[in-house]
């Protein structure tokens, strides 16, 4: 008499890569910048808008590199060492060039446990010092999950009664306001607080706990400096789809892409003098999509031009990436190329079998059949839960920026 052992597949997986620049350099000295800076998806649509549209006729270059053998220092033409490798609050970077400055040193100091900071940008070697930000520039500054206020300073030359710049951002549910002080040099010592173009307000809602992993989104309104009001809005979509990999394992029946949308309008409220040019309004829209680990597509378009970039990188160690700029300047009708090359060890590269913030829809035994599996489905086989807040089982790239507004 036989013995009969039944032994079922293993259930479908889904491959999760990393993204191209998850977490953002700009999170890295997020501690030197005004919240109101980054919040209301700036951050966001900064690299959206910037990063791999390589200048036209031009070929940049940039290194970003981690000694082995001290995880807590890197060099990207900088010198920058942070006392914890998984937290960036907390750092000094030392700044050589052959422009101005020549010397400069930057330094944060953040205690999560009272939720305040200090910091610090002073440039020891400078070739000329006009203004008070030739100096340097020291700051104080308090955060939660719900609240960021601070104000920066300028003691040298000589010391002003006034902040250089001073903010306060609140969050609430999905909603969050904030306001900020930013006086301009031109302004006399006696009209600096009451200027109304010192002053800028915003308020934006949005969705998503910060991890690529997740779906989310940002709307944001803005009152610039009293004279701009500025609309934006960004989106960042995960989705999956069927993949053709004979190199992968049978089990591996998807993997996840990366879609992201950004559009912002500026409008000009003041009087628009017969010196300056500029238009009175403006727009400006972008869309990326990583359709895997090696190759990223980046689109935008605006009244004045419209550029395509192609990114491959490869995540070797150290990581290469080239990409390949084309922009089409609308008023001459010509278009011209641009590339750049970047080097740098400071993410990894990661594919996660099992995303713990992605659930099963309906449990079944249809993996059982492989042949069913992503042919006759009218939805997919798995959704993102935003609910979940699951991030703990994940490499640091693919987990939320922290719990600081």
């Amino acid at each position: 008499m036989g013995i009969w052992a039944s032994k079922e597949p293993p259930p479908p997986m889904v491959l999760v890569p990393p993204l191209f620049d998850f977490p953002p350099l700009g999170a890295r000295i997020r501690m030197l910048e005004s919240s109101y800076n980054l919040l209301f998806g700036k951050l966001a649509l900064k690299c959206l808008f910037e990063d791999y549209f390589d200048e036209a006729r031009q070929y940049s270059t940039r290194i970003l590199l981690k000694p082995l053998d001290d995880p807590h220092v890197d060099i990207i033409a900088t010198f920058r060492w942070q006392s914890d490798v998984h937290d960036p609050h907390t750092f000094a970077d030392l700044f050589v060039a052959n422009t101005d400055p020549v010397l400069r040193i930057r330094s944060s100091a953040y205690y999560p446990k009272y939720g305040v900071g200090a910091f610090g940008i002073i440039p020891l070697i400078s070739k000329r010092r006009v203004i008070p930000d030739d100096y340097g520039v020291m700051g104080l500054r308090y955060g939660s999950g719900n609240l960021s206020l601070g104000l920066t300073v300028t003691p040298f030359p000589k010391s002003d009664i006034f902040p250089r710049t001073a903010w306060l951002v609140s969050k609430y549910g999905r909603l969050t306001a904030g306001l900020q002080y930013e006086p301009l040099y031109s302004t006399k010592d006696d009209s600096k607080l009451i200027n109304p173009k010192d002053w800028s307000c915003a308020v934006g809602y949005g969705l998503g706990s910060g991890s690529p992993l997740s779906p989310s989104f940002n709307f944001g309104l803005e009152l610039a400096n009293s004279s701009q009001f500025v609309a934006s809005f960004y989106q960042h979509l995960v989705v999956q789809r069927k993949v053709q990999n004979p190199f992968e394992e049978n089990d591996i029946i998807g993997i996840t892409n990366y879609l992201d949308f950004g559009f912002e309008l500026k409008t000009r409220l003041d009087d628009n003098s017969t010196t300056d040019k500029s238009p009175d309004s403006t727009f400006q829209i972008a869309a990326s999509w990583q359709a895997n680990k090696n190759f990223l597509l980046k689109g935008k378009a605006g009244p004045r031009g419209s550029t395509l970039a192609l990114a491959f990188k490869s995540w070797w160690k150290p990581a290469f990436t080239f990409s390949i700029s084309a922009t089409n300047d609308h008023t001459a009708g010509n278009t011209s190329f641009g590339f750049g090359l970047r080097v740098e060890n400071l993410r990894e590269a990661s594919y996660e079998r099992a995303d713990p913030n992605f659930v099963m829809l309906t449990p079944s035994k249809e993996h059982v059949a492989e042949s069913l599996l992503w042919n006759d489905r009218k939805s997919q086989f798995y959704q993102s839960d935003l609910s979940s807040g699951n991030f703990d089982g994940l490499p640091k790239e693919l987990r939320p920026l922290g719990k600081i507004l």
